[in-house]
């Protein structure tokens, strides 16, 4: 198949791409380490040993300046040099340069990724290092320590960075102008009616219910997102999961809302008009957004992009009302180490500090860290804000605090590629191409070819 050929060309290059920066390293070690020796005031003289930060966030979003200087200050010994990788925030944009500095032989320590899937793919051709030696000479239980597993096929090739956690923001003027209470539990029926009773006027101004945003896995899985285990297009053991009658219900309800509901924007405008959900819920063109709590600091206003409605927060919706209440789809950036980084234990201290202590300093994101205090990191976020008068801080609180995770596994490396084709499928379905039983047939016979050319 051409996205497996395309795939494996990738993979191909890569490699290449790591054996030069293997013999890269190999010409370095003998050269500069990354450490400094620096002469105290009696005389004792200090080895400094500075790591490379990449990631895709910008200081802006991601405060490095004070959470860099905080680490700094309790571990003297370590210097850490931010690396942006993009100055749109974009996460699509900085796995790229990732990429081209890999292949380019760059000197990496601590690289962060988006998606648990960019990380295994990297992972399976030797550009990260396993951690469990130094986890295991820690003496620590990762699974004791984070709300998610990071782990791939039993070994750690990364810490979780923020933890996040899908809810529903709601814009609260229109769910008082529709006399709407602030949900505190519900299920994908009450939203869809609540979808419908937010939904008014026509044409360019009209108000929908709600946003279903396009080429995320999250939009097109819906009411398989929070099933308690196998919540994704595979299963844990990488199996196809498209026989879920969850996988028929997500689909159903995303075409009803879209088409004959018309409470939700139309697939074929989104795609049309590039639509980007933040541009749709801060315009205020839709009344519901479905997203990860990472919209905490954005709804709380930006010196870029002040806050000017109140959203209130509701819990991810229930497939049916005996459903436990606050199941929801877990995720998070993902904290990992170079092969080639010549300071590895130095990266490792970095990354077990920022994915405890130093995601609370830093005030933007939610912990993965089960020690980690709530309420006092809404209070750092808030206090960050440009106009925290507009987050509803108690429903905020209530969901934060009812949520639980649904079972979280990283993906397959072939993963993506399976995506893909699911993808295209759907689409299809969406723009009324394809009914949903041929969508889901045909998806399913391609990721299972995907499945068994990467059968070991």
């Amino acid at each position: 198949m051409k996205q497996m050929r395309n795939m494996k060309k990738w993979s191909t290059t890569i490699v290449s791409a790591l054996l030069v920066t293997a013999l890269a390293t190999g010409c370095a070690s003998q050269g500069d380490s990354g450490t400094a020796s620096t002469t105290d005031k009696a005389g004792a003289t200090a080895k400094t040993t500075t790591i490379k930060l990449h990631t895709w966030y910008t200081e802006e979003a991601g405060n490095w300046n004070k959470t860099i200087a905080e680490f700094e200050k309790k571990n003297p010994d370590i210097k850490v040099e931010f690396v942006g990788l993009s100055e749109k925030n974009d996460s699509q944009e900085g796995l790229k340069k990732l990429d081209l500095l890999a292949a380019s032989g760059e000197d990496l320590d601590v690289i962060m990724f988006s998606n648990a899937a960019y990380m295994s793919q990297r992972a399976s051709i030797g550009l990260l290092e396993p951690m469990d030696e130094m986890i295991k000479k820690e003496g620590i239980t990762p699974k004791d320590e984070y709300k998610i597993d990071t782990s791939v096929d039993g070994k750690y090739y990364a810490l979780p960075g923020k933890y996040i956690e899908y809810l529903v923001l709601l814009n609260k003027q229109m769910l008082d102008d529709a006399k709407l209470p602030v949900p505190t539990d519900w299920t994908w029926a009450e939203y869809m009616d609540y979808a419908k009773k937010l939904t008014k006027g026509d044409g360019p101004s009209k108000q929908y219910g709600t946003y279903l945003h396009n080429n995320w896995a999250e939009y097109y899985t819906l009411a398989l997102l929070n099933h308690p285990t196998d919540n994704t297009i595979l299963k844990k053991d990488g199996s196809s999961n498209l026989d879920s009658p969850l996988v028929k219900k997500s689909l159903e309800m995303r075409y009803q809302m879209e088409n004959t509901d018309k409470s939700s924007v139309p697939f074929a405008e989104i795609i049309s008009q590039k639509m980007n959900y933040r541009n749709v819920y801060f315009g205020q063109k839709a009344a519901m957004l479905m997203q990860g709590n990472y919209m905490v600091p954005e709804v709380a206003g930006t010196e870029k992009v002040p806050a000017t409605f109140k959203t209130a927060f509701a819990l991810y919706p229930k497939n049916e009302a005996s459903d436990p209440a606050g199941l929801t789809a877990v995720n998070s950036d993902f904290l990992t180490i170079a092969a080639n980084s010549k300071n590895k234990e130095a990266a490792y201290k970095f990354i077990r500090w920022y994915s405890t202590e130093g995601i609370e300093v830093q005030g933007k994101f939610f912990s993965p860290w089960k020690k980690a205090d709530i309420n006092k990191i809404v209070d750092n976020i808030l206090a960050q804000a440009k106009n925290p008068e507009m987050v509803d801080k108690e429903s905020l609180i209530r969901v934060l605090s009812s949520s639980k995770g649904a079972d979280f596994t990283v993906p397959k490396d072939y993963y993506e590629e399976a995506r893909t084709l699911y993808f295209t499928e759907v689409e299809k379905f969406l723009l009324g191409k394809q009914d949903v039983d041929t969508a889901i047939k045909i998806a399913k016979d391609n990721v299972q070819k995907v499945i068994n050319a990467n059968k070991k």
